[in-house]
């Protein structure tokens, strides 16, 4: 049996991590299931954006797509450790008829679980091309330490 090789000379691969995919495919499910049977909650109507969240010794980062959204019609909250990005894409005056549409607009709305105990005093947010991101700084208590070892 043979084996793949890497290749020299490029980046190493990511390691494959079977509990992103299952999260990944569980955001898919959510977003079909919510396109197709639509949400009860009148607070959670509308499309989901696309997000990533990354994490750093001392904050977690949310960056969401929001292509053609103004700041003024985006809401950011944070509730405990949910992070809750939510608001408009208007649609603008057009002339003529669609003979194809494919992007959306109306109302969005993101939610996000940070594991961690957050600061919700230190967190911040730009807009910038069309790519929100939000910094949410970890609490004293969460972020790691390095324990020093006593005795002989």
């Amino acid at each position: 049996m043979t084996l793949p090789v890497p290749r020299s000379g490029g980046s190493a691969p990511e390691r494959w991590d079977p509990f992103r995919e299952i999260e990944d495919l569980y955001t898919q499910m959510g977003r079909w299931m919510d396109s197709t049977f639509g949400r009860s909650d009148a607070s959670m109507s509308g499309w989901s954006p696309l997000a990533d969240v990354s994490e750093t010794e001392d904050a977690y980062t949310v960056e969401v797509e929001l292509p053609g959204v103004k700041r003024d019609d985006i809401n950011i909250e944070l509730s405990g450790a949910d992070l809750i990005v939510s608001g408009e894409l208007k649609e603008r005056e057009r002339e003529g008829l669609f003979r194809h549409r494919t992007r959306r607009t109306g109302r969005f709305h993101y939610r996000v679980h940070l594991p961690d105990a957050v600061d919700a005093d230190g967190v911040k947010a730009t807009l910038d091309e069309g790519v929100l991101s939000v910094r949410v700084p970890k609490s004293e208590a969460a972020k790691p330490r390095r324990i020093a070892i006593e005795g002989a």
